[in-house]
């Protein structure tokens, strides 16, 4: 998978935890790219932007 031209923000949920960091890249067309700030070579796993929504929505109710 091509992410050339991502653009890496972190969590907003991230803060504060010692640097268990994630970041997300929502930039790119058709894919949500997800990586760990520590590791930024590291693997990245990837969703389609409709999954990924649906993800954070049950992640917000808990």
């Amino acid at each position: 998978m091509d992410l050339i031209g991502a653009r890496w923000r972190k969590s907003t949920r991230s803060g504060g935890n010692g640097g268990n960091c994630v970041e997300v890249a929502d930039n790119l067309a058709g894919v949500v790219a997800v990586r760990d700030s520590k590791d930024p070579a590291g693997p990245v796993l990837t969703f389609d932007p409709a999954a990924w929504t649906r993800f954070v929505r049950m992640a917000k109710r808990g």
